[in-house]
């Protein structure tokens, strides 16, 4: 009756609005107080950590060690320039881009050496500023981490500390460089991660943190590809964990579902849509052709503002006969490059003896040049001029290539080539009255056609080209001609060409319909530009894969460098970085780690693999020295940090590139937070602790003897003998580490 009662109250105020805000005031208790909780410690770490990575960040004022590289891209996308860095991708070149911006840098500086003074428009410190922030949050993140492990705040301190004191991780936040933006995300991904793990089922906020797991490895990954590693780690523990839900029967088939779905999209789904964000970002700003264009297809290099895209507008999209076209390599390696031909023979004898057909060379060219002009030619006429209205060449049709500028006929035939014996030789068909017949008869294979009667395109289709009489296919053997061919790139017919090969594939670039008759006036016609406005866009997608798979497979050569280290050298800190020297006063500024924190560490970890061996053969043998909820929490300390450390450092040693000391600090942090973890463990369940014995007779028997007799003895033992071998291993350490030599001027 109460009920009915205030339910009819309530539906009375809803006609009348100034009773219902009286209601609402009467029901508001005053006064209003928001309480919160601050974690003193934390606030201390984190001032800590901001004061050491940002005092003083604007010196020196000099280019330092790889900000010659990275302020390069910074350069190109404050002038939104396209390039391309093999080495990773780029959510981090914008996020230092970010930071030229806020400062106002106009691009204006010319990167091109290390310890070069920045002139008055740089802004030294805001371009430092990100990292620099990254790096000092990285400390109270050591703390949460190792808190959400289940380890008491003293330890998670010790482990703020030791990453604060580091001096490597201090050196390398206090620069225009990504380690400590990686590091950042790396820690903030596995607290995320931890926050929704110890998180209770029915938390809204537990959702949020899942959430925030999944985009703090997408920009990991988005900075460095050495963000998959830790990305990886994660994605293995939360399907072990996702395993143990599945087995909970507490739940219920709905629920269960429900969260692996949520799981699979917050840390897979998510992160991969993110993935490609920043490249969809990073191609929208960089829209102006660069240094790099040459690297990619040209349907690439025509999607952009300037370069290719200003010498192929209004190009005639469809290729008939009569057109005249040059041809580029799918491939890139060597390099890129254009079929050619040029008035010089091949020699009538090689060095090794080997003849040749003594017809004219063909070649691929890596520069343009009028000679890299071809007409497409009907075998069945004469003319090389376009039809009205145009014919158009389809897959499968037979054609001739002429030589734009020389007039032969592209040709292969079964002589050997001069650097690759194995193929047959390419030329430009001169008739020397000989039994050499003219075999220049070629079918038009379009590889990425979408119907069997596609039409040759120019840019968009790609081509490869069969000769009718051996079958051999136009290929690019990537081999150097000597200097009778002008060091030019070798071009072949090869005969047992299979599979899809992007040597043995073409495309037009550039094309323009033939309307001279003349030799003479067509060699003028193939010096003006195009013309005929068609509009060609890449789409997003075919960009991005094309970019994606450039990254990954185009290498620069890597060449030995002074301070290039092995990975064997770092864990023994046998090596370290000149980053900067001042030309006069000598002073200078090495990353190079803390002797104390590298030993420590390094001993930590094998302490921490000698007690996880020394337990799981134990617990076999039904013996449980601690209690399965502290063997838990030892198991995902040990996946967390000594997992890290092994994924971020083991990778390399299978790594064929030119690696630095500054590879191994996202490691080195996973492993300096096993340090406060391991001592904590032994300070609680070694060195305090009753060691365990088998047997109810026994316990009864013993506990009183034990208890006075054994118990004192067996710690001062433990603890002697644990500090004899702990100085033992760090002379032996210092011993085997310990670098006698000086840094003076000629070392650096």
């Amino acid at each position: 009756m109460l009920a009915s009662s205030s339910w009819l109250h309530f539906v009375q105020t809803l006609g009348h609005p100034r009773l219902l805000f009286d209601s609402m005031l009467t029901s508001i208790k005053l006064p209003i107080v928001i309480r919160a909780e601050i974690n003193l410690v934390l606030v201390v770490v984190t001032a800590l950590g901001l004061l050491s990575r940002l005092y003083g960040i604007n010196f020196p004022k000099a280019v330092v060690f790889d900000e010659v590289y990275y302020g390069q891209f910074v350069s190109l996308y404050t002038k939104q320039v396209f390039f391309i860095d093999e080495s990773g991708p780029p959510l981090g070149h914008m996020i230092l881009a970010f930071g030229a911006y806020l400062g106002g840098f106009d691009g204006n500086f010319i990167w091109n050496r290390i310890g070069a003074e920045y002139s008055s428009n740089v802004p030294v410190w805001s371009l430092r500023l990100i990292p620099a922030l990254a790096g000092s949050l990285c400390v109270p993140l050591c703390y949460l981490l190792v808190v959400e492990l289940g380890y008491s705040h003293l330890t998670a301190l010790g482990a703020a500390l030791l990453f604060l004191m580091e001096n490597s991780l201090i050196v390398q936040s206090r620069f225009m460089l990504l380690e400590s933006v990686l590091i950042f995300f790396l820690l903030l991904a596995v607290v995320s991660y931890l926050r929704f793990h110890n998180a209770q089922s029915g938390s809204p906020v537990r959702l949020a943190w899942l959430v925030l797991t999944g985009v703090t490895c997408a920009c990991a990954v988005g900075v460095k590809y050495m963000g998959l590693f830790t990305y990886f780690l994660l994605l293995g523990l939360a399907a072990v964990h996702t395993w143990q839900l599945i087995g909970d029967r507490a739940l219920s088939n709905g629920v269960v579902l429900m969260q692996v779905v949520t799981r699979f999209l917050a840390l897979v789904v998510l992160p991969l849509l993110l993935y490609l964000g920043f490249f969809y970002v990073h191609l929208n700003l960089l829209y102006r052709s660069g240094p790099h264009d040459q690297m990619m297809s040209s349907a690439f290099q025509a999607s952009l503002e300037g370069g290719l895209a200003r010498i192929t507008q209004g190009q005639p999209l469809e290729v008939a006969y009569g057109s005249q076209v040059t041809l580029r390599s799918v491939s890139s390696k060597p390099i890129p490059c254009w079929l050619h031909s040029h008035k010089a023979n091949y020699p009538i004898r090689y060095e090794n003896g080997r003849g040749s057909s003594h017809q004219q060379q063909v070649t691929c060219y890596p520069f343009k040049d009028v000679n890299n002009w071809w007409i497409i030619k009907d075998p069945g006429r004469q003319d090389l001029v376009v039809s009205s209205p145009p014919r158009p060449v389809r897959h499968g049709d037979v054609v001739q290539l002429l030589h734009g500028m020389t007039s032969r006929l592209l040709n292969t035939h079964d002589v050997a080539a001069p650097m690759s014996p194995h193929a047959q030789e390419v030329s430009g068909y001169i008739d020397f009255n000989v039994s050499m017949p003219a075999q220049n008869l070629w079918k038009v294979d379009i590889a990425n056609r979408e119907a069997e009667q596609d039409v040759w395109k120019t840019i968009l289709s790609e081509v490869r080209l069969i000769h009718i009489n051996t079958s051999a296919v136009l290929k690019l053997s990537g081999s150097s001609l000597p200097e009778w061919g002008y060091r030019q790139l070798e071009v072949v017919g090869d005969k047992i060409y299979k599979g899809y090969q992007p040597s043995g594939v073409w495309n037009v670039e550039e094309h323009r319909y033939g309307r001279s008759l003349e030799q003479r006036e067509r060699e003028l016609e193939l010096h003006s530009p195009t013309h005929i406005d068609i509009n060609r866009n890449l789409t997003f997608i075919a960009k991005f894969l094309e970019l994606q798979w450039k990254m990954l497979t185009v290498k620069h050569e890597d060449s030995e460098h002074k301070y290039s280290s092995s990975p064997l050298e770092w864990i023994t800190m046998n090596t370290n970085i000149a980053y900067w020297l001042h030309p006069a006063s000598n002073a200078q500024i090495h990353l190079i780690g803390n002797f104390v924190t590298w030993t420590l560490a390094n001993l930590a970890l094998a302490v921490y693999v000698l007690l996880f061996l020394s337990y799981l053969l134990r617990r076999r043998r039904k013996i449980e020295d601690i209690p399965e909820a502290t063997w838990c929490q030892l198991l995902q300390a040990g996946v967390v940090c000594a997992g890290g450390w092994a994924v971020n450092y083991l990778p390399f040693f299978m790594m064929e590139k030119t690696l630095f000391l500054y590879h191994y600090l996202p490691a080195l942090t996973f492993q300096i937070l096993l340090i406060p973890v391991v001592l904590e463990h032994l300070h609680t369940h070694i060195l305090n602790r009753t060691p365990p014995l088998t047997g109810e007779r026994r316990r009864r028997t013993f506990a009183q003897g034990r208890k006075r007799l054994r118990e004192p003895f067996q710690r001062k033992a433990l603890l002697k003998t644990c500090f004899v071998e702990c100085i033992t291993l760090m002379l032996l350490v210092s011993a085997s580490t310990w670098d006698q030599r000086t840094l003076g001027p000629e070392t650096v």
